[in-house]
């Protein structure tokens, strides 16, 4: 079982193909600018003497460099030793508006950002709960399955934004349908679903899912997100609101009413979140409120630190792309030769 240290330095590997970019037009722009201050003739002198395959092979050496000296960073561990692990907790499966709504600024910094924060604290002060993430906007997906690896949930959730789901709406229905779907009913353990949305809802039958979910014995809450008074929609790709036909900007108002009946649907509870607690303390009364109960699961324990053999990949790689010269007459090759 391989876990990591520092897994928030996994996304510098997104540097990865910006570095490729950056090379191939540095290459080109290289070319293109020696031309200006020599002559023809001279130029092709000078690339007669250079080695292609040797300057490709330097900007492959100095990619595969970057690559170790993250994956070192990161700090890759492997488990040596695995054991049964029992806790006390529940299952439970939170559901997050990607909505183009949950963009509006009248809870700063916008509800989205707001909620993915709200979710990240409750993550911090979970004891021995299974989390799980479901994101929902037109349709609904599993981000992730329920674990209890509360650092790649909050990694997947960092991940999340508006454009994650390109079929816009706020379809509650199948959100609750696919956060039921992620629970294993064949086991004991109390299960929870947390839905956190502004709730303008446009689709029909979430009242339905939720009551049939209560039937399973699935406790759920919904946490609502947005001022009283609404906001207008930001625009992602362009300054400005979103607007009607008629060029009114359109204000977006979340719905408490019809949250607060889907919660007492759904056998739960529906919490306002406002701007400075955002409800988190009464989600979190909540949570501790549902029996608990023994959750059993196999655990790699005792992890040995791994970074170092990569940070010294990372160092040859550096020194070996140093040692290459990118000419046809290589005094290295000449020395090995006599």
């Amino acid at each position: 079982m391989i876990k990591f240290g520092h897994i928030e330095y996994l996304f510098l590997l997104g540097l990865i193909p910006v570095l490729v970019l950056f090379i191939f037009l540095f290459r080109k722009w290289q070319r293109k600018t020696s031309l200006k201050f020599t002559t023809e003739n001279l130029q092709n002198n000078l690339y007669l003497r250079k080695s292609d395959v040797r300057e490709k092979w330097k900007y492959t050496l100095q990619i595969l460099a970057v690559l170790f000296l993250i994956l070192g960073l990161s700090n890759p561990q492997i488990g040596t030793n695995l054991k049964e692990v029992k806790r006390d907790g529940i299952e439970m499966v939170i559901a997050l508006d990607l909505s183009n709504s949950m963009l509006c600024e009248d809870i700063k910094p916008n509800r989205l950002l707001r909620s993915k924060q709200a979710i990240s604290e409750l993550i911090d002060n979970l004891e021995g709960d299974r989390i799980g993430l479901v994101v929902f906007a037109g349709k609904a997906y599993t981000q992730l399955p329920i674990t209890s690896d509360y650092s790649a949930a909050k990694m997947f959730l960092n991940t999340i934004n508006t454009k994650t789901i390109e079929t816009q709406g706020t379809n509650l229905s199948e959100a609750i349908r696919q956060s039921v779907k992620s629970f294993d009913f064949e086991n004991k353990y109390n299960k929870s679903i947390i839905i956190i949305t502004d709730g303008e809802d446009h689709e029909k039958g979430a009242l339905i899912e939720a009551k049939l979910a209560a039937e399973k014995g699935v406790f759920m809450h919904t946490l609502s997100v947005g001022d009283t008074n609404g906001g207008p929609i930001p625009l992602t790709k362009s300054k400005g609101y979103k607007k009607d036909r008629a060029g009114n900007i359109i204000v977006t108002k979340p719905n408490f009413s019809f949250l607060d009946t889907l919660s007492i649907y759904g056998n739960g509870r529906h919490i306002n979140a406002n701007d400075s607690e955002f409800g988190l303390q009464q989600l979190f009364k909540e949570i501790r409120e549902i029996e608990k109960k023994e959750i059993s699961t196999m655990k790699f324990t005792d992890y040995s630190d791994r970074f170092q053999s990569f940070l010294f990949v990372s160092l040859f790689l550096f020194l070996l792309e140093l040692s290459i010269l990118n000419i046809k007459n290589n005094p290295i090759k000449k020395w090995i030769k006599r």
